[in-house]
C-alpha cells in the first residue's frame, strides 16, 4: 500500500528530528574546537547542498535577486554565530541540556516579531511564553546549582546556548521574508558564509585544530555536514509544506526528545527531574503558543465556575 503526501512528510519530518537528535555526539565525538568544527559542517554541507540543489535545478537567476542575497549573507552571519555558541555550549554543559535550552527559539520569534511588526499577543499567548521561560530555568539545571562560583562554564554554556536561539529567531524571520528564495538555497549561502569567513576570523579568536585530525575524527566532522546539513535539512524542508500546523508543531520535538536520549544512553547523562520538568513545561508551551490552546480564559473561567453558588 502506497503511502499518501502526507504521510510521507510526516516520515521524513520525524526522519530529519531523529537525525537532528544525534548531531550532539557528532560534536562530542569529533573532539574538536567549535570553530572547527562549524567551519567543516559549513564546507561539506555546502558541498552536499549544492549537488542536491545542482540536481534540482534550483540555481536559476530567479532565485537571487541583491535584496533576497544581502539578506540571505546577513542570515548566514547569524546561523554561523549560532551553530559556534550552541557547539561550545555542549562541550560545557551537555547535550541535552544545550539542546533544550536552544528550544526556547520559537518564543523568541514571536516576541521579536511582535516588536518588528506591532503583533498583539494577547493574554494567552503571554502566559504560554512566561510558562515556557520556567520550564527553560528548570531545564537549564541553574535553579539546583546552589554555587554558581563554581559552575562558571555551565552558565556560560547555558548562556551560549540561549544566545543561539535569539541568533536562530533571527535567521527564522529573516527566512520568513525571504519567501522566492528555497530554503535549500538559503542553507546553501550560510554555509556559504561560514567557509568564506571562519578562516579569516579564526586567527583572532581561536585557532583551528584541522591540523591533527584523526582518521576516525573526518568520519564525525563529515557526517556533520552531509548528514546534519545535508540530509536532514533537506528531508525536514521538504516534509513542511505537505503537513499541517498541529503535526508540525508536534513532530519537531523528536528532535530535542532523541537529544536527551541520546545523552542519556550513550554518555549516561540523564536529566533530573525538575529538569524532565522544564523540558515539558517548554514542549507544551510550545504546543499551546503554535496551536492557540486557550490558557487564561479556561482559568479565567474555571475561577467563575468555582465561585458560582450551588
Amino acid at each position: 500500500m502506497f503511502l499518501n503526501q502526507r504521510q510521507r512528510g510526516a516520515i521524513a519530518l520525524a526522519g530529519g528530528g531523529l537525525l537532528m537528535g544525534t548531531l550532539g555526539m557528532f560534536v562530542e565525538e569529533a573532539r574538536l574546537g567549535a570553530l572547527t568544527l562549524v567551519f567543516f559542517r559549513c564546507l561539506f554541507g555546502f558541498l552536499s547542498l549544492a549537488a542536491y540543489c545542482a540536481w534540482k535545478g534550483l540555481f536559476t537567476r530567479a532565485h537571487f535577486t541583491r535584496r533576497t542575497l544581502a539578506l540571505a549573507l546577513f542570515s548566514g552571519v547569524l546561523m554561523v554565530a549560532q551553530w559556534i555558541g550552541f557547539f561550545d555550549s555542549i562541550h560545557r554543559t551537555s547535550i541535552a541540556v544545550a539542546t533544550v535550552v536552544f528550544h526556547v527559539q520559537p518564543f523568541w520569534v514571536v516576541l521579536i516579531g511582535a516588536a518588528l511588526f506591532n503583533e498583539r499577543l494577547g493574554a494567552d499567548r503571554l502566559c504560554w511564553i512566561a510558562s515556557a521561560f520556567v520550564g527553560l530555568v528548570l531545564a537549564s539545571g541553574v535553579a539546583g546549582t546552589a554555587n554558581l562560583q563554581g559552575h562558571t562554564s555551565y552558565l556560560i554554556g547555558v548562556s551560549e546556548a540561549l544566545a543561539g536561539s535569539v541568533l536562530y529567531a533571527g535567521v527564522t524571520l529573516i527566512a520568513k521574508g525571504l519567501g522566492d528564495l528555497r530554503p535549500h538555497l538559503l542553507t546553501l549561502l550560510q554555509c556559504a558564509v561560514g567557509v568564506i569567513c571562519l578562516p579569516f576570523i579564526a586567527p583572532f579568536v581561536a585557532p583551528f585544530d584541522a591540523a591533527h585530525i584523526q582518521p576516525m575524527q573526518w568520519f564525525w566532522i563529515v557526517g556533520m555536514g552531509v548528514l546534519h546539513t545535508g540530509l536532514s535539512y533537506v528531508l525536514i524542508y521538504g516534509a513542511l509544506p505537505k503537513l499541517t500546523t498541529p503535526v508540525i508543531a508536534v513532530l519537531l520535538f523528536i528532535y530535542p526528545l532523541t537529544a536527551i536520549a541520546v545523552d542519556a544512553v550513550v554518555y549516561g547523562r540523564a536529566l533530573s527531574l525538575p529538569q524532565f520538568a522544564g523540558m515539558a513545561l517548554i514542549v507544551v508551551a510550545s504546543l499551546g503558543v503554535n496551536l492557540g490552546w486557550p490558557l487564561v480564559s479556561l482559568m479565567t473561567r474555571g475561577g467563575r465556575a468555582r465561585r458560582q453558588p450551588e
